[in-house]
Parts: structure tokens; C-alpha cells; sequence
């Protein structure tokens, strides 16, 4: 067991309470988080890397089938394991959207593929459901349940806005326990049962929920009626039948007064460290707990807790969520006069030897990872998602080194990305580059090449465009040619329109008088005749 502070290498804005930690494939993704660099992270999701001592995130892309997933605050989330031929991911259900709105929508969240240098690439798709489904809700659990070669997801517990006939201006904010009813979602079809069980009396949210097999163990929570964490331990069985699902429900009489734990899983079997969380509304928990599933039911001890730090005893509130096999990360925010450069301080808490873990799946049991202190501050607009791929995606690099991480992978982006050598006569150099264009900030500004049927990058600077002309081409709906491609004689642009001239013909009065013509008799004219004679 152990204690490790952590530095954020210039992320540390971007871990704040609500958000989620994920585990796919051996590495770890965070999403939900207030106020990223939409830029250079359009998605939302980054990459967490933890190496020497340093926290690190890495922008992840999602591939081109994806759906928009919105950076969810207190979502509930649950893993899911490969079966029947279906890759391992994560499902992610409710939590608050970005515009401080309560979700309602179940996203499925796969790896798509990984490129070279590891370079990850997400998948997200949002899966329809039909039939009694649960509500908008947030600080609720979404726990998987095997029964009779079948699989289904428990919905339960959450907070939610009081319904629209009770709103008003003086309570449009405020939010109520949802109803003490459990949800069946079947993962095949997406039909939806709701169940009611006498045994559920009260609402409860921000507690833990851990399944085994066909039992799910609900572990704490608050209650809002009453304000109330009573130490509760509900066991939850559900058999899959061909019809409808059977529920029963029984009460056990030990259990922990916690709200808003973490749960990291430690081995194989299934036996979880509890750490983190509140035991009331001001005063932290500081104990652990070993939880350990098996035949005979569920089985709660106490734990050796590592030697918090003065910044962790001292805080008032505290956040993180698991890292797998054994380890938790835990945020605290930073405090004190003149205010620190950081706005939190992180560690990461191992319960594992070093190597006693390795090459064991860490699933994660607990699928609330965050803090339920309710004046942290909703999280920022977010942009549309990008569904294709930086330059850097699209570039092959030099080979990974196995399956670890090189030191060089993330940093060093002399070969890869933005500063790739694009041609012969490329001029970009990542060490004496400054920019060119005005739009251009932090990174040169590329444009695709459509030669042949994968294309590549090249840098505007390099094919000597104008900033006019790289707009023009930016905002054209037209292909573009490097110079070793043609250059600019074989852009097959769309032919602009043809704006005909506008004849302006001479208008003429509406009343022109015409020369005077006296009118004269043939009498008259051989008068005048005879009289010029």
C-alpha cells in the first residue's frame, strides 16, 4: 500500500468533481470534465498517462461512425465484458449535460482502433431504448447482471429536477430522489422493465453498487427526504427468464454510511478496496473497507488506510475514481494564502505490490466515481464533436516499442503530427517555427492533399499559399493538390457561378412629344407651291 503525490503536467484544470475515469484495452480515459481546450481536444475524452511521478492526458479521437457524447457530469457508468463476439467497453447512462440539463440518454462507449505509436481511437454510439424507460437522472449506478447465459443492466437510484408541474422560479433548480424503482435494461433488443420491491423504501444516490454473476449489492447513499447516510446494505437478485425478469430483494443488517466512494477492484476474483467518500455532509470519510463477493453472500472488513497527507486531511471535499488493479486516483483542491499556481493536488493510492497485478483485468465495480458536493460550478458549453482525425491520426510514425508506452510517444511529435516532414522542401522546424499565418496559434497550419486514395498533409507554408488563398481553399467544397501533385494548375475546384451582366436598356418617357408636323390640305400646299414660285 502506498501514497504517491502526483504533478499535473498542465492538465490540472481539467480533472474537476463529477468527471469519470474509464478502462479499456490496459489504458485509462477521462471524460466529463469542466472546460477543455476544445481545439486541441474536440471529443472531450483524453488519454490519462501516469509515468514518474507525472499526471499526463493525451486527447483522444473518435472515429467517424460516432455519436456526440456530451461531457456528462456524475454519469453512471458500468464496464462491460467481451461477450458473444462483442469487444469490451463501457456503458454510460444520465448525468448533467454541459448546459446544466439532466441526461437521460445510454451511450456505449468501444475501442475503434489503435494506430501507430498507440494512438487510440474511440468509438461512441448511443443505444436506443424502448419500453418503461428510467428518467433523466443523475448520481445514480448502472451495474451488469448475468442470468441464464443472458446479460441485462440494473438501473437504480439518482437525482433528478422535481417534475414539470411542480417547478417554479423559486425552485426551477432543485432536485428530489428519484423513486425507489429498478430498471431492467435488456442489452440485445434496448427493452426497458421497471420493477417495484416493498424492500426499497426510500430513495438513495451517490452510493456504490457492485454485481457478481446475478446479485447486485447497493452500499450506502443519502437520502434527500430525510438527509439522512444510513448504513444499508441491499442485495438484489435478478433472474433472467424468458419472459420477464423475476426481482427479489433482502435487507442485511451490516453495512457502511458512505456516499460517493470509490471502488477499485483488487485481483481476479471479486474482492474491492472502498476508499474516499463522505460519512456526512461535512466531514469525510477517512477509512477503508475490503469487500470481497463470493457464494456465500458479501463480506465487509476494515482496512488498513494509507497515511493521508495534510493536504487530504485538512480539505473539506475530495474526489477521483478507480485506475484499476488495485490503485485509485484522488483529487483535493488546493488552498491557502496566496493562493497555490495549482488548483488541485492529486495522488495516486496503490493497495497492490508492484507486479502482484499484472496482466489482471481491473474492473470496475463502483460506477460513481464522484464527489456529491453540489456547488461545484456546471461545466462549460462544448463544441461540436469532431468525428474525424488530427493530422497526427492520419501519419504513420515510427513502431511502437511492444505494448508499454515510449517516454517519447506523447512529446516528441518531431516526426509525427503537425511537425511531420510533408515534403522535399518542407520549411517547418519544431524547434525555430514561429507562426505565419494569422490564424495560426500554437500549431502550423495543414492542409489535405486528396492525391490518390489515402491522402496526406502537407503545410500551408511549405506549398507557398497566401492566407487568402488558404482560406478560399478551406471553405471550399473543392479538392486540393500539393506541388509535388499537380500544385495549384490541377485543383479541381468547382467552377465559381457565372453571374450573367445585367442589360440596362434606356428607359423611355412615358409622355415623349415628337416634332411638331403642321397638318395641311392639298389646296394649302400648291398655295404655298405657287407662292415660292
Amino acid at each position: 500500500m502506498s501514497l504517491q503525490p502526483l504533478t499535473a503536467v498542465n492538465c490540472g484544470s481539467l480533472l474537476q468533481p463529477g468527471c469519470s475515469l474509464l478502462q479499456l484495452d490496459g489504458d485509462i480515459f477521462l471524460f466529463g470534465q469542466k472546460g477543455w481546450p476544445k481545439r486541441s481536444c474536440p471529443t472531450g475524452v483524453f488519454g490519462v498517462r501516469l509515468k514518474h511521478g507525472e499526471l499526463k492526458l493525451r486527447p483522444i479521437s473518435f472515429s467517424n461512425d460516432s455519436c456526440y457524447l456530451p461531457p456528462l457530469r456524475c454519469p453512471a457508468v458500468t464496464r462491460l465484458e467481451p461477450h458473444d463476439g462483442h469487444p469490451e467497453g463501457y456503458l454510460i447512462h444520465g448525468g448533467r449535460t454541459p448546459n446544466n440539463e439532466i441526461s437521460s440518454s445510454l451511450y456505449l462507449l468501444t475501442l475503434d482502433s489503435r494506430g501507430c505509436n498507440r494512438k487510440v481511437t474511440l468509438r461512441c454510439q448511443e443505444r436506443e431504448l424502448v419500453g418503461e424507460q428510467p428518467g433523466p437522472r443523475y448520481g445514480h449506478t448502472l451495474s451488469v447482471v448475468h442470468s441464464l447465459g443472458k446479460r441485462a443492466c440494473v438501473v437504480f437510484g439518482g437525482r433528478s429536477y422535481m417534475p414539470a408541474g411542480e417547478r417554479s422560479t423559486e425552485n426551477w433548480n432543485s432536485v428530489v430522489d428519484c423513486p425507489p424503482q429498478v430498471f431492467i435494461i435488456d442489452l440485445e433488443f434496448g427493452c426497458c422493465s421497471t420493477h417495484t420491491l416493498p424492500e426499497l423504501t426510500d430513495g438513495q444516490s451517490f452510493h456504490l453498487a457492485l454485481a457478481r454473476d446475478d446479485c447486485v449489492y447497493f452500499l450506502g447513499g443519502h437520502t434527500l427526504s430525510s438527509d439522512s447516510r444510513p448504513p444499508r446494505v441491499f442485495c438484489l437478485r435478478v433472474e433472467l427468464l424468458q419472459g420477464s425478469p423475476l426481482l427479489s430483494c433482502e435487507h442485511l443488517d451490516t453495512g457502511l454510511s458512505i456516499t460517493s466512494a470509490i471502488a477499485t477492484r483488487v485481483g481476479p476474483s471479486h474482492e474491492y478496496i472502498v476508499l474516499g467518500g463522505y460519512q456526512s455532509e461535512t466531514q469525510k470519510r477517512m477509512e477503508c473497507n475490503s469487500v470481497v463477493l463470493d457464494d456465500s453472500g458479501i463480506s465487509i472488513e476494515p482496512r488498513e488506510a494509507p497515511q493521508w497527507t495534510g493536504e487530504i486531511s485538512h480539505s473539506h471535499t475530495w474526489f477521483g475514481g478507480s485506475l484499476g488493479g488495485g490503485s485509485a486516483l484522488i483529487g483535493v483542491p488546493s488552498e491557502g494564502r496566496p493562493a497555490p499556481p495549482e488548483a488541485h493536488y492529486f495522488y495516486q493510492v496503490c493497495f497492490q505490490k508492484e507486479g502482484e497485478g499484472e496482466g489482471e483485468d481491473g474492473n470496475q465495480g463502483c460506477s460513481q466515481e464522484s464527489t456529491d458536493f453540489e456547488d461545484s460550478a456546471p461545466l462549460e458549453d462544448s463544441e461540436e464533436l469532431y468525428f474525424g482525425r488530427e493530422p497526427h491520426e492520419l501519419e504513420d510514425s515510427s513502431e511502437g516499442e511492444g505494448d508499454t508506452y515510449n517516454e517519447e510517444d506523447e512529446e516528441d511529435e518531431s516526426q509525427t503530427g503537425y511537425w511531420v516532414k510533408c515534403c522535399l522542401g518542407c520549411q517547418v522546424d519544431p524547434n525555430t517555427w514561429e507562426p505565419y499565418y494569422s490564424t495560426e496559434l500554437l500549431r502550423p497550419a495543414m492542409i489535405y492533399c486528396s492525391k490518390g486514395e489515402g491522402g496526406h498533409w502537407v503545410h500551408a507554408q511549405c506549398m507557398e499559399l497566401t492566407e487568402g488563398l488558404l482560406v478560399r481553399l478551406s471553405q471550399g467544397n473543392g479538392k486540393y493538390f500539393c506541388l509535388d501533385h499537380g500544385g495549384l494548375p490541377r485543383q479541381e475546384m468547382t467552377p465559381p457561378r457565372q453571374v450573367l451582366p445585367l442589360k440596362r436598356s434606356p428607359m423611355k418617357p412615358q409622355h415623349r412629344k415628337g416634332p411638331m408636323m403642321p397638318k395641311m390640305t392639298p389646296a394649302k400646299k400648291r398655295f404655298f407651291r405657287r407662292l415660292f414660285e
